[in-house]
């Protein structure tokens, strides 16, 4: 069977997808689960490539601290290095008895005292050397934890689309034929209006004997819908304009293909339009089931109760 031109028969591939057509020079998927892009740049020295603001902002709260936390350790060892090479003697308060790890622990711990600007006073400085470098590191100091807190309010006061989405997509019975189907779910007490939804479907076809990236709109039963509270199942009907009519099984497990998802949606909390993007490869694609019902009434019967640890939960079922 040719597939590519089954497919080209019942719908039009898309010329604007953002992606290159080029299968050949493409690794793995077009986006990955978290939804950013699966893209590793090169060419340019990393300084250049690289914003430090947006990595920062972007990574895991514990990697955060852990940068903050060993950068600090890291400032303050560097200088109780420094201090430690003029001379404990040109720091008063440090007493020049003692093992050299007591007097290096005691210019590390007047460094963190410097850095943070605490200066209790049990050590100062003396001397022109070590005033200069308390001074420096003062200013160091000063000018990291303003950077600090700037990323802190960043990270605190960023937009994000606080959405969920289900692990797998399912093929299931739908009508009198069957669809595509995908949830999604807001998972904090956040308040979002206008939501709508794109799906495009990404697959590596041969055409006149090469390799190439084919996508196509999904058309979905719903793409907007006015307020987004609940979960939200995103359908598309395979039906014979859809480029997955005709697809079994065995086709979800012998082609490269990918779902992928874009929505965006109005935060009431922000005030602004916040997005949140995610793809299915074939292989997380399950034929023939059904997702079970996620919301339900309180017991008092006065509040709809939202288990957002059913958001990938389905059951098997017969697909025609």
């Amino acid at each position: 069977m040719d597939l590519l031109k089954k497919i080209n028969s019942k719908a039009k591939a898309e010329l604007n997808s953002g992606f290159g057509t080029n299968a050949g020079s493409y690794g793995g998927r077009f986006v990955n689960k978290d939804g950013t892009a699966n893209i590793y740049k090169r060419g340019l020295p990393l300084l250049d490539r690289i914003s430090w603001y947006h990595t920062m902002l972007a990574m895991p709260r514990w990697k955060f601290l852990g940068v903050l936390f060993g950068f600090y350790t890291a400032v303050n060892f560097l200088f109780a290095c420094i201090y430690y090479l003029i001379g404990v003697q040109y720091l008063d308060g440090i007493s020049t008895n003692g093992s050299e790890w007591v007097k290096f622990g005691k210019a590390y711990f007047f460094s963190a005292q410097t850095f943070t600007t605490v200066g209790y006073g049990h050590i100062s400085p003396n001397g022109f050397l070590t005033s200069a470098l308390a001074a420096t590191e003062a200013l160091i100091g000063l000018l990291s934890f303003a950077i600090a807190t700037g990323l802190f309010f960043g990270r605190f006061s960023k937009p994000t689309a606080f959405l969920k989405f289900s692990h797998h997509a399912l093929i299931s019975p739908y009508k009198s034929g069957k669809a595509l189907m995908l949830r999604m779910a807001p998972y904090k007490n956040t308040n979002f209006t206008d939501a709508e939804a794109k799906v495009t479907l990404g697959m590596i076809l041969e055409e006149n004997g090469q390799k190439v990236n084919k996508f196509y709109t999904l058309d979905l039963e719903m793409s907007k819908v006015n307020s987004l509270t609940l979960s939200w199942t995103l359908v598309h009907p395979i039906t014979e304009n859809s480029p997955l009519f005709g697809f079994l099984q065995s086709d979800f497990k012998s082609i490269d293909g990918e779902i992928l998802v874009f929505v965006k949606t109005f935060d009431d909390m922000f005030s602004t339009t916040v997005a949140a993007n995610t793809s299915y490869t074939f292989d997380e694609v399950v034929y023939g089931a059904k997702f079970e019902m996620m919301y339900s009434d309180s017991e008092d019967d006065t509040r709809t109760v939202l288990h957002l640890d059913k958001l990938d939960s389905f059951y098997a079922v017969a697909v025609d």
